[in-house]
This record gives structure tokens, C-alpha cells and sequence, in this order.
């Protein structure tokens, strides 16, 4: 699963050596034997081990980040993966400089998909993202996140 709108992929080149070492990371048969924390990959790539319960989705929020892509890769368990177009939101705060992150209140237009594991999706910085929203009942879920610098 790839998608994005036509103006960003011909802006961004998905392909480019730092996605492809996203991409091999994320196909090592030892992802689930990895411990919580930050992976240095290469210049301006790393890689977050999380693992967290998934929440109702009116309880998350839409955020952005100015400076990186998201690979957001599922280990286990599944989640709700929602999207909206950046242009147009209203912002929730102050954007976080240190995790380069500003949130948003709830759009009025947006979409998601079900991750399951195995399945990852790449976000770019004109895509908002809501994140860990349960489906159903919620689970845990293991995640890893690579980060990829503009």
C-alpha cells in the first residue's frame, strides 16, 4: 500500500537511498526481539521501537512534522491509522520544536486505514496523521517508526 497525492510524489523521491534504508531496516527477520528506544540508522534516519495500548479515536490527535517523513511500520497488534490533508487545519498549540510535532484539532474532512502487522504507511510532511487509534476495543500495539529527514 503507497499513496499520496500526485504533486508529492513527483516532489519527493520515495526511493531515494535514505527510504531505502528505511526499507531494509524494517525487513530484518529480528524487529520483534528489539528493545523500546531510538535506532540510529544513517545520517538523518532513525528508527523508534514503541509499544503502546491503542485509544479511542476521539481521544488522539492530528499532527504534522515540518522536518522528517514517518515510516510508520506495525510489529503487532493493530490500529487505526487516521489522515487528512496539512493544508487548512487549525492548530492546537505551539508546535514542539524538539520533536519537530504540531497538532491539530479535528478536521472536518478525513480518512484512515487499518495497520495491521506488517503493514507500514509513509507520511510526509504535508500529511496529518493520527496515530494509535484503537479498533474495537483497542489492543497493544508494537510499533517502529523511522524518522527520515528532509
Amino acid at each position: 500500500m503507497y499513496g499520496t497525492r500526485i504533486e508529492l510524489a513527483k516532489k519527493y523521491n520515495y526511493l531515494d537511498e535514505k527510504f531505502q534504508t528505511a526499507y531494509e531496516f524494517l525487513s530484518r527477520k529480528d524487529l520483534d526481539q528489539l528493545e523500546i528506544g531510538t535506532i540510529p540508522l544513517c545520517e538523518g534516519v532513525y528508527a523508534m521501537v514503541q509499544e503502546y495500548h491503542s485509544v479511542p479515536a476521539h481521544t488522539a490527535r492530528f499532527e504534522t512534522h515540518d522536518d522528517h517523513f514517518d515510516v510508520q511500520y506495525v510489529l503487532s497488534g493493530q490500529e487505526y491509522f487516521g489522515l487528512a490533508r496539512r493544508e487548512g487545519l487549525v492548530s492546537d498549540g505551539e508546535k514542539d520544536q524538539e520533536n519537530d510535532v504540531v497538532f491539530y484539532k479535528e478536521p472536518t474532512i478525513s480518512g484512515g486505514v487499518v495497520l495491521l502487522p506488517g503493514d507500514f504507511i509513509v507520511v510526509a510532511p504535508e500529511d496529518a496523521h493520527k496515530p494509535r487509534c484503537s479498533v474495537g476495543d483497542g489492543c497493544v500495539v508494537r510499533k517502529i517508526v523511522v524518522k527520515i529527514k528532509l
